[in-house]
């Protein structure tokens, strides 16, 4: 099994403009990777001017762009969501417009090609649920409808664990075995909703065969607070070699937050990298 490589989503920085000093200091904490938290108040992907000059810094740094998250909001305000999208809305036109905004974050790959497309099914739990949304046959179509815009530019669709029923991880697999049979479809571990939601052990092992990327951060069972991994009740050396177990050696993109001083936060998530870097050669 190779060595694990790790990557920082640009979710640290969502609540300002992305810069490409943003990205020299996550290349200058030693990480190669990165994931674009596609919001238009963070970084404008209907603005093919702005794909290109994202191009041009990743290029400089030296960083690979392996995923980007689909937009789930107009943008994030002091913590708070501002203009919710959902893919799995019993409003049609609501539903068409979560898919539109995919389509135009998939656009940034004509300047930048990355892998994988991470999608949010519905709202999450703890979010302003509108009547009507959580839709199972919803988030069916939009999943189909999103695949194949996805593969037209040669990126692949990871649906997130998340809270919400929709989004656990029994509840994907079962979408992609018994709903979505011969889409091209993965999961999105996210390791600090999947914590939130119970089982991880459990949640990893659901989902073997069928883990394509992941988000990582920590929480302490209650708040999705993204912390830095070991700041909260995740056992860590449980979930790594639940993750080996499983066969999955891709990328672990951290997810955390901007908890005052993003710099402080690099620096904490470079340590924490060492640490699981050191539980992938003990492990077995």
């Amino acid at each position: 099994m190779s060595d694990p490589r790790f990557g920082v989503s640009t979710h640290l920085f969502h609540q300002s403009r992305l810069t490409r000093e943003q990205l020299a200091d996550v290349a200058g904490h030693g990480f190669d990777a990165v994931e674009l938290f596609a919001t238009r108040s963070h970084f404008d992907y209907r603005d093919p001017r702005a794909a290109d000059e994202l191009a041009e810094w990743l290029s400089d740094l030296r960083l690979e762009l392996h995923s980007v998250h689909a937009p789930i909001v107009d943008a994030i305000r002091g913590g708070t969501w501002v203009g919710s999208f959902s893919t799995a809305s019993g409003d049609e036109a609501r539903r068409k417009a979560a898919v539109a905004e995919a389509q135009a974050a998939l656009a940034v790959a004509a300047a930048t090609p990355f892998k994988y497309l991470v999608l949010h099914l519905g709202i999450p739990t703890g979010q302003t649920t509108p009547p009507g949304d959580n839709q199972p046959d919803a988030a069916r179509r939009s999943v189909e409808d999103i695949v194949t815009l996805a593969g037209a530019v040669h990126v692949r669709v990871a649906v997130e664990i998340m809270p919400n029923a929709l989004s656990s991880a029994s509840a994907l697999v079962r979408l992609i075995e018994d709903q979505l049979e011969g889409v091209d479809v993965g999961i999105c571990l996210d390791y600090g909703h999947a914590h939130l939601m119970g089982d991880l052990g459990e949640a990893i092992e659901a989902i073997s065969g069928h883990l394509w990327t992941t988000h990582v951060h920590d929480n302490d069972g209650r708040r999705d607070d993204h912390r830095v991994p070991f700041a909260g009740t995740i056992d860590w050396e449980a979930a790594i070699m639940g993750t080996q177990k499983i066969g999955y050696d891709g990328m672990l993109m951290f997810e955390v937050a901007d908890s005052g001083d993003p710099i402080d936060v690099l620096k904490r998530t470079a340590k924490a990298r060492e640490r699981l870097e050191e539980m992938f050669v003990t492990a077995f």
